[in-house]
């Protein structure tokens, strides 16, 4: 380190060094800040090592992962400057980078160019199409592919019921499951069934959910009571989301999704007694629930958050004024904080507080502070499903900004836009 220091002049191949020593020693924290303070990074093209096609599909699926589109961008300027051909390999990671970055019209767009086409380019377009709630063009899509004289596989029949189970379309989602089973032999998987009490479950109707899984040939897992249960907490059926929960403790006792979805159950019809017992029984047993992030991308930079340890960011009293800037100004236009999303029966100004930690809501005020009014789209990609405080403020604070803000949880993409969100509040 001081001979690095004393360097008249320091380029890429020294911080290089630099980083591969700290790296050497074990020390990760410092190997990490000095890559954050390099000036410039490469991938040392300026020794005529040329990245191939898997360099350059494994660099997408790195972009894909964590939303990052302004990379994602600059790889597909050297893609095209460099003439690389468009083969079902490049084309199919393009796609994927910008469905998954929340561009969907430049997935789109790529997937035209793309001629070599396999039943992957396929399943990765119809994906995207679902993920954005663009059904009909998931579903035309998918026609397209059986024009082409490819057959789906269960991957296809994946994303076609995920646009179904979004869109709410819920005869055609079963109509197209018994295809797949009676039509192309394909047997269903857990996801299949998981996605078919999803799709019962998210229009409200539950007795055919609960039926639906007691009829099934395999024994449901976790995820499938887990989706029954969100489905119930949606619309407010304490019964079955009791049992739901019975069903998910029997199959692993220390699973923190359990005790929080029973607690989340009984916290939405104000049964705060029992919310209480409920997180009281968690911590005895030590059961742990890690917390909620949220990355957002800004000058090519990605920014995590974590719920409530805003503390901790440089720039946390800007976010925080930031943050209350916008919830003013949304109450000023009728925003009223959805308190019912804080599990604890504590007063109405502290659960606001414990709203106002949530990560995605500091990840937009900090985007907002980055970026120049009236500019691209803010994206947020977020690890657990954004909750209903969260998506009504982003209605609101898409139109004080003026902005497109795009937002990718565990299940989907939200875009909102001038107070309204592509789900069509149905999610």
């Amino acid at each position: 380190m001081e001979l690095f220091h004393t360097m008249p002049g320091r380029d890429v191949a020294s911080w290089n060094s630099l980083i591969n020593g700290f790296l050497a020693a074990g020390l990760l924290d410092k190997a990490k800040a000095a890559f954050d303070q390099m000036p410039e990074k490469n991938v040392m093209l300026e020794e005529n090592v040329r990245p191939n096609d898997f360099t350059v599909v494994s660099a997408l699926s790195a972009c894909a992962k964590i939303g990052a589109v302004e990379a994602g961008l600059r790889i597909h300027k050297y893609i095209k400057d460099n003439r690389f051909r468009l083969n079902a390999a490049i084309g199919t990671a393009l796609v994927d980078m910008y469905a998954k970055c929340g561009n969907i019209e430049s997935a789109s767009q790529v997937f035209s160019e793309t001629k070599e086409r396999d039943i992957l380019t396929w399943s990765v377009m119809i994906w995207g199409w679902a993920l954005h709630g663009r059904f009909q063009q998931a579903v035309q899509c998918s026609k397209q592919m059986l024009r082409s004289g490819i057959k789906p596989d269960e991957v296809v029949f994946l994303a076609l019921l995920t646009a179904c189970t979004h869109a709410g379309q819920v005869d055609l989602g079963l109509n197209i499951f018994d295809s797949m089973r009676l039509d192309y032999q394909i047997d269903p998987s857990m996801k299949h069934y998981s996605l078919i009490v999803d799709l019962l479950g998210r229009a409200g109707r539950l007795n055919e959910a609960l039926k639906f899984i007691e009829e099934m040939p395999i024994n449901p897992d976790l995820v499938i009571w887990g989706t029954l249960f969100c489905a119930c907490r949606a619309h407010k059926n304490v019964e079955i989301a009791e049992f739901a929960v019975t069903k998910l403790l029997e199959l692993e006792p220390k699973h923190p999704g359990s005790y929080v979805f029973l607690s989340n159950a009984y916290a939405a019809v104000g049964r705060w007694e029992d919310a209480e017992r409920v997180r009281s029984s968690m911590q005895d047993k030590g059961v742990g629930k890690g917390p909620g992030w949220s990355h957002v991308e800004v000058d090519g930079q990605v920014h995590r958050f974590v719920a409530g340890d805003n503390a901790h960011h440089k720039d946390a009293n800007e976010i925080h004024q930031k943050l209350e800037e916008i919830m003013s100004g949304a109450r000023k236009q009728g925003y009223m904080p959805g308190t019912e999303w804080v599990l604890h029966n504590i007063e109405e100004e502290e659960k606001e507080d414990a709203l106002g930690s949530h990560s995605e809501k500091l990840a937009l005020a900090f985007a907002l502070i980055q970026t120049s009014p009236k500019t691209a789209p803010i994206r947020i990609v977020k690890n657990l499903r954004i909750c209903g405080d969260c998506h009504s403020l982003m209605k609101y604070a898409s139109i004080m900004s003026q902005r497109e803000i795009i937002v990718r949880d565990i299940k989907r993409f939200h875009h909102f836009k001038d107070g309204t969100c592509s789900c069509g509040d149905y999610w």
